[in-house]
C-alpha cells in the first residue's frame, strides 16, 4: 500500500543545508534568528509538556522544521506501539513538519524500549514485518515517510538479503522515502568490509528524499583492525564528505542534514558544517548545469 496525502507542503524543506536543533541552541535560535535553511527535531523531544514544544512553535514561524523520530520501532516483530505512535501523530499534527523520518531498526522487546537503534535480522520475514509497520505508520498519519539506513556493528548469520536491496524494497513495496545516511553506509561499509558505492548505487534516486551527515568515532581491536561508531560527537570525517560527493552525483540535491547529538558544540560550529556541506550542494549544482548545457 502507497501512502496518498500531505508531505508537509505548507512547509517545505529546501533543498539546502540544514541543521538538528538540540535544546541547548533553542535561546540562541529564537534571540539571534541564524541563517539556517531549516532545522530537523528529535520528535520524542517534543511529546511532553514544559517548554520545549512552545520553543518549536516559535522556532517553526521562521524556519522550515521536519521531524526525526527514533523510538517507533518498525522492525519490531510484536508489532507497533500505539500508543508511541499516537504521540507521534500529535507532534506531526503540531508541528505540520516538511518531512517527518524514521529508522529501520528494532528497540522494544516486551514493552521494554532499549536504549540503542539495533539492526534487523535481513530476512523475508523481517522485510515483511517493516513492511506492514510503514504502511501502517503511513496510513495512521496520513503522509509519506522517509525510512533512514542504519548504521551497524554486527550482522546476523542468518541474514539473507543486502542491506542496501532490503532498504530499496521496503520503499518500493510501501511507497516511503529514503532518508540517506551518508555517514551510516562509510561506519557500515568499514565495519563490514562492504562497497560503500555499491549500497549507494542500489538506492532509487526517485525515493532518496533527505540525507544526514554526522561525525563518528574510531575505536581500535586487536589485529590492527577499528571500529567506527556513530556516534555524532564531531565534525564530518573527510572520507563521509568524499562519499558525500558520490552521494550528490547520484542523487542531486536534496534537503541535507548535520547532525551534532553529544558533545554538542555551539550553533556556530554546527553552521560551520553545514556551510561545507551547502558549499559541495552548490557545486553539484553548477556541475549539472554546466553538463545540461553542453
Amino acid at each position: 500500500m502507497h501512502a496518498a496525502s500531505s508531505q508537509g507542503s505548507l512547509n517545505p524543506i529546501p533543498a539546502r543545508a540544514g541543521i538538528g536543533l538540540r535544546f541547548r541552541h533553542h535561546q540562541a535560535v529564537l534571540e539571534e534568528r541564524p541563517p539556517i535553511a531549516w532545522f530537523e527535531a528529535h520528535t520524542e523531544n517534543y511529546m511532553g509538556g514544559g517548554s520545549a514544544p512552545d520553543c518549536l512553535d516559535a522556532i517553526r514561524r521562521d524556519y522550515p522544521i521536519s521531524l526525526h523520530g527514533v523510538g517507533l520501532s518498525l522492525g519490531s516483530a510484536e508489532g507497533l506501539d500505539a500508543g508511541h505512535l499516537e504521540r507521534v501523530r500529535r507532534v506531526v499534527e503540531r508541528v505540520e513538519p516538511g518531512l517527518v523520518s524514521e529508522h529501520l531498526s528494532w528497540s522494544i522487546s516486551g514493552g521494554t524500549y532499549l536504549a540503542d537503534l539495533l539492526p534487523l535480522p535481513l530476512t523475508e520475514e523481517a522485510l515483511t514485518v517493516v513492511c506492514r509497520h510503514v504502511d501502517q505508520t503511513q496510513t495512521y498519519l496520513k503522509r509519506r515517510i522517509l525510512i533512514e539506513n542504519p548504521s551497524t556493528y554486527l550482522r546476523f548469520g542468518h541474514s539473507i538479503i543486502p542491506e542496501w536491496e532490503f532498504l530499496a524494497e521496503v520503499s518500493r513495496r510501501t511507497g516511503c522515502g529514503i532518508l540517506c545516511d551518508v555517514n551510516n553506509i562509510y561506519v557500515s561499509a568499514s565495519n563490514h568490509g562492504w562497497n560503500a558505492l555499491t549500497y549507494l548505487d542500489a538506492l532509487p534516486p526517485s525515493a532518496v528524499a533527505e540525507v544526514h551527515l554526522a561525525g563518528h568515532s574510531v575505536r581500535p581491536l586487536d589485529q590492527g583492525r577499528v571500529l567506527r561508531i556513530d556516534d555524532h560527537g564531531s565534525r564530518v570525517a573527510q572520507p563521509v564528505w568524499d562519499l558525500f560527493e558520490q552521494a550528490l552525483r547520484r542523487f542531486g540535491t536534496v534537503p541535507t542534514l548535520i547532525e551534532w547529538d553529544t558533545n554538542v558544540p555551539a550553533l556556530e560550529v554546527l553552521m560551520e558544517e553545514s556551510a561545507i556541506a551547502q558549499a559541495a550542494m552548490e557545486r553539484q549544482r553548477n556541475d549539472s548545469l554546466s553538463a545540461n548545457a553542453a
